[in-house]
């Protein structure tokens, strides 16, 4: 009786929405932060990095051209803008969008908060090597407040989540029953 009471069980939401991006959209917001990140708010310690949290939002909502390689370009303008050592940025990029694209499918299942605690993980680990990096080159180890910079933008997932889809609708999934 109480597995026949387990099967009658129905989802809270039967249906589940996958939000059609289009690409315009996507890449302009991702044009738009790049811009932001050009202003000098992005130098104080702690402060969130808005451009990698918004590459991997798309990543994981699969905006088309959104994946390692424009990681990459985006983390060596940026780089080259902060007169970083070569890389660094890329580097970071780099590991948050492969953390993404290695964990899409399983977290894109859940809601937002899920989602946010995904990621984590990633922006807090993915700048662990460019630290590194950087203390060995510099000869000093740079502190522990960029850790701050990564638990700061994984919170911003949520806000990333409630002003990028605003002007989505919600179209029904057929795959994402299967």
């Amino acid at each position: 009786m109480a597995n026949k009471n387990l099967k009658s069980l129905q989802p809270l939401q039967s249906t589940q929405y996958s939000y059609m991006v289009n690409p315009v959209y996507g890449w302009g917001t991702i044009i738009f932060v790049w811009m932001a990140s050009m202003l000098p708010w992005r130098s104080w310690e702690g402060s969130p990095d808005l451009l990698i949290l918004i590459l991997a939002f798309w990543c994981a909502h699969e905006v088309k051209g959104v994946g390692l390689l424009a990681a990459f370009c985006f983390g060596f303008f940026m780089d080259v803008h902060d007169m970083n050592i070569l890389g660094e940025h890329a580097l970071t990029y780099v590991l948050v969008i492969y953390g993404t694209l290695t964990i899409r499918k399983r977290m894109m299942r859940f809601g937002v908060i899920s989602q946010l605690i995904h990621m984590f993980p990633v922006f807090f680990l993915a700048p662990i090597p460019s630290r590194l990096m950087q203390a060995w080159f510099a000869g000093v180890w740079p502190g522990w407040v960029w850790v701050w910079s990564g638990v700061i933008t994984g919170v911003l997932w949520l806000a990333a989540d409630l002003i990028l889809k605003l002007p989505l609708r919600p179209v029904e999934d057929d795959d994402a029953t299967i």
